[in-house]
């Protein structure tokens, strides 16, 4: 098959001017189109003027409808009946904003919605659409705008989709300008050139009719993550907008960096830009822009309809070697300091088109470690990569501050990255990693026809490689973005790939790139230098020590995880009708994951074996969280000991696409869970933590800076709070290091004692404590019966024992709390005091109305903490905008009184 390209970022299934002409397409079934030209671009920029069409749509099932595309694009076509909704939205989204539907995340209201009679657990982007579902139907979105006035030198008109899934006919006063021979395919953009065919200055009619991807589409999946939603996803997805430009379009900006040596003091930037010609003639004119202060400019002519990339060279342009720049830093590593560029075309008659980006100063590179595992480099500097697998919400709905918040969330852990796996998110989304400085690995999705490669047609290879056109030029230019995957689970076969890599290299993509998440090599491209071998489920914490094959601490592991996640009783409540039922019910089942994760049969087992069979839904939920904390942290530990043997790990997942008791640190409703405290534990600028293999202590610097004399201890006691050993050291901790301070000793273990508690602490030169870390260790570790190891996890053969902390004596911890106003916002300060010879373990504090609902997110200093006999401590919460005036603080622990506390009122600190 023939895969179309230009020399530049415009795919243009149809070569056509204002008259209709045979078109170049995807299918011999192509029909003439009038006025339509396609263009691949960024939704991301700055066009000389761009109206949004966001507000005052309609909605309808095409099977409720009699009318044809011409009379429900004409002017005064009636809308009686249709749903109102806004764009980007997708059918059901919009059906659940008008209320159609109750909302299809509580219990199992989503069973109940027409279409979502799949099996439970099933993946049903894979199946096909029941005949009877009415998602089956085409869907029209119809709008009304006014146009704007054209002005200037020979105006154009653009008409931008930022997504459309996944096939669509669009109309435009009453003419058919698109059809879904052309316009298809869940992960692209278009721009049609509607100068022919718009009224400018008057009322306009676009109706677009949208269908949805069957089993044998490349559309968006969500995997064993959770249902999949009966219209899957189908809609205008990305946002619509009227562009107006002159006769030469700019598109796509992007500033590439390349320092000259590792002291970074000078930096070469070549700046890209795609140039269009909109007319039937010549064009001549000046292309021109500046890249962080930096003018620069050439003069361009350009046929007739033509496309071309411009580039501005360091060797053309020395003032683009830029001497002593500020570049930008992942947030740990530095500052994410970000740059403006702004490419524009002239004409005689003026300007034509200009686009504006933020850019970062920064140099992204990867390299094979001696054991061949991928290491990333951000200017030069090695850094270990710890994050997270994003998921968008499952209706596709975006919501700009709820993003801030996770973004908050994600610095929070003190985590350095995010992976997407397909569900490429929003372009707030991508400026907030950006701003935040944090990196994004991104590719494309599993377990669908996207890696079904042996059935795809000639149509699915151009599809795919236009999406990823797409995907390039709109992403390319961000700050943030550390690698792009050609494939998720599997690594695409070598024709697929070299398509893929020829459209990477066309449009500059600037990062490394791999065949896939997996291990698997090609014979295109070689080892991938990742790993992706689980586990997803339950595993003790020494698993991730101990394991020399599979998911242990060596390598980068793209996606792993110690399984479930069970949501705070105010979060199920939101979900729920019956969130403290025992024995758990099929509400509580229908949100696990699919797959292999429609029970937690794992996890349960585990628990009844490790420490006790749960009586309660409340019993239930506080092992549970236990149980997640331990084997978190140890996963994130395991590999920051071993940096840079192990070279990055991604917990699968960071946060969920509905409400899931399954892969979040973060819960829906941003409330943060275990595994967000055990993450900001492990992931400490400097930490110290505990080894599971060898018994060491080891301290880690996650700063670039060396921290010389630090003060590090161990102590280790008994269940009787005995104490069994304590030592003490002083520790010059090099930068980004990891270094071996003690090692407890082999015959303490031959004692019989059945659990240890191992009480860690570090302090900087000035005394105050940097970190302080907490264990309880079995007198055995579990065994693993590796032979049985599968992809989900490696099942235990020998459990070890923790049920004695079901019997701790009772601790009594005295606690109060203040609230007053910070710079930051309002803030709780919350006082413990152990005043009882008992350890007090786990003390768990949360934020909540005084009705006990939810209140998220919190952002804690620490939590889930243990207080050693007599010691108190000192944790802050600072609460969102909207929390109520009056919140209480409920604490809760093992073995100490439940309680809730009303936090008086302080004076501002």
């Amino acid at each position: 098959m023939k895969v179309f390209f230009s020399p530049s970022h415009f795919f243009r299934p149809w070569k056509v001017d204002s008259r209709t002409t045979p078109a170049r397409c995807f299918s011999p079934s192509c029909r003439r189109i009038p006025f339509a030209m396609f263009l691949l671009v960024s939704a991301a920029m700055q066009a000389s003027s761009v109206t949004p069409l966001r507000e005052g749509w309609r909605l309808q099932s095409a099977c409720k409808l009699q009318a044809t595309g011409d009379e429900i694009a004409a002017p005064g076509f009636s809308v009686d009946g249709w749903l109102k909704t806004r764009v980007p939205s997708t059918v059901l989204a919009a059906q659940v904003a008008d209320e159609v539907y109750p909302d299809p995340y509580f219990g199992m209201n989503l069973r109940q919605i027409p279409g979502t009679g799949y099996p439970i657990g099933k993946l049903f982007s894979n199946l096909p659409m029941p005949a009877d579902s009415p998602y089956h139907c085409g869907w029209w979105y119809r709008a009304e705008f006014t146009a704007p006035a054209a002005t200037g030198r020979e105006p154009h008109f653009w008409l931008r989709f930022g997504g459309i899934n996944y096939r669509a006919e669009i109309w435009l006063n009453g003419k058919k300008i698109a059809d879904g021979t052309t316009v298809a395919g869940a992960y692209r953009t278009y721009e049609l050139d509607v100068t022919g065919g718009l009224k400018p200055g008057r009322e306009n009619v676009l109706a677009v009719e949208t269908f949805a991807p069957t089993e044998k589409d490349l559309g968006i999946n969500w995997v064993d993550w959770n249902p999949c939603p009966p219209d899957k996803d189908m809609g205008l997805i990305g946002a619509v907008d009227l562009v107006t430009s002159g006769e030469v379009t700019v598109r796509s900006p992007l500033a590439v960096t390349h320092f000259e040596d590792d002291s970074l003091a000078v930096a070469d930037l070549t700046i890209y830009a795609e140039l269009h010609n909109a007319t039937d003639h010549a064009v001549k004119g000046v292309a021109s822009g500046a890249a962080a202060g930096v003018k620069f400019e050439q003069p361009v002519e350009l046929a007739a309809h033509e496309d071309r990339t411009v580039v501005f060279s360091p060797q053309q342009f020395p003032a683009l070697r830029i001497h002593d720049p500020k570049p930008w830093w992942p947030w740990q590593m530095g500052d994410p300091h970000l740059e403006h560029l702004t490419v524009s075309f002239s004409t005689q008659g003026g300007q034509s088109d200009e686009q504006s980006v933020e850019f970062g100063i920064r140099e992204v590179t990867s390299e094979y470690t001696a054991n061949g595992s991928r290491l990333f480099r951000v200017n030069g500097k090695p850094i270990l990569i710890r994050g997270g697998g994003w998921s968008q919400d499952m209706l596709l709905r975006a919501n700009d501050e709820r993003l801030r918040e996770q973004f908050r969330l994600v610095r929070g852990m003190n985590l350095n990255a995010i992976r997407l796996e397909g569900k490429l998110d929003t372009e707030e989304f991508f400026r907030l990693a950006d701003e935040n400085g944090i990196l994004v690995m991104l590719g494309w999705c599993c377990c669908d026809h996207w890696e079904h490669w042996r059935d795809w047609t000639p149509d699915d290879l151009t599809i795919a490689t236009a999406s990823l056109r797409s995907q390039m030029l709109r992403l390319r230019h961000h700050a943030s973005l550390l690698v792009w995957l050609n494939g998720s689970d599997n690594p695409p076969p070598p024709n697929v790939e070299r398509a893929y890599l020829d459209i990477e290299a066309q449009t500059h993509w600037p990062n490394p790139i791999l065949s896939s998440a997996s291990q698997a090599p090609t014979t295109v491209t070689g080892p991938s230098g990742v790993k992706m071998t689980g586990p997803y489920d339950y595993v003790a914490p020494g698993y991730w020590y101990v394991n020399k094959h599979d998911g242990g601490n060596f390598g980068y592991n793209t996606e792993t995880s110690p399984g479930p996640a069970i949501p705070s009783m105010a979060s199920r409540k939101k979900f729920l009708s019956d969130p403290d039922a025992w024995p758990q019910t099929a509400d509580w089942s229908y949100h696990n994951g699919g797959g292999e994760f429609v029970n937690l049969k794992v996890f349960d087992a585990a628990m009844d074996a490790m420490y006790a069979t749960p009586k309660s839904a409340e019993e239930y939920t506080r092992i549970a969280q236990t149980m997640e904390y331990d084997s978190e942290r140890a996963m994130f530990e395991s590999y920051a000991k071993n940096k840079y043997f192990s070279t990055g790990v991604i917990q699968w997942m960071l946060n969920n696409a509905w409400p899931s008791m399954i892969w979040h640190l973060y819960d829906y409703y941003l409330d943060p869970d275990a595994g967000y405290f055990a993450a900001k534990k492990a992931c400490e600028p400097l930490h110290i933590q505990y080894s599971y293999d060898d018994r060491s202590i080891m301290v880690v610097n996650s700063t670039y800076h060396d921290a010389p004399g630090l003060r590090a201890s161990v102590k280790v006691h008994g269940l009787a709070w005995n104490q069994l050993y304590s030592a003490g050291a002083t520790v010059n901790s090099a930068a980004d290091s990891s270094q071996q301070v003690f090692v407890i000793p082999d015959a303490l273990y031959t004692s019989p004692e059945r659990i240890f508690f191992i009480d860690l602490s570090l302090t900087d030169s000035a005394g105050h404590v940097a970190s302080r870390n907490f264990y309880w260790v079995p007198g055995t570790l579990t065994t693993f019966d590796w032979e049985k190891t599968d992809y989900t996890h490696t099942p235990a053969e020998r459990y070890e024992d923790l049920t004695d902390l079901t019997h701790l004596p009772e601790a009594t911890v005295q606690a109060s709390a203040t609230v007053a106003q910070t710079p930051q916002g309002r803030e709780i300060r919350l006082h413990l005091d152990n005043t009882s010879p008992a350890l007090a373990f786990q003390i768990g504090a949360a934020v909540r109305t005084s009705s006990g609902d939810l209140v998220a997110p919190v952002f804690w200093s620490d939590n889930l903490i243990e207080l050693t006999p007599g010691e108190s401590a000192t944790l802050t919460a600072l609460l969102p905008e909207d929390a109520p005036a009056d919140p209480v603080v409920k604490l809760e622990g093992w073995n100490v009184a439940a309680a809730t506390l009303t936090p008086t009122a302080s004076g501002a600190q």
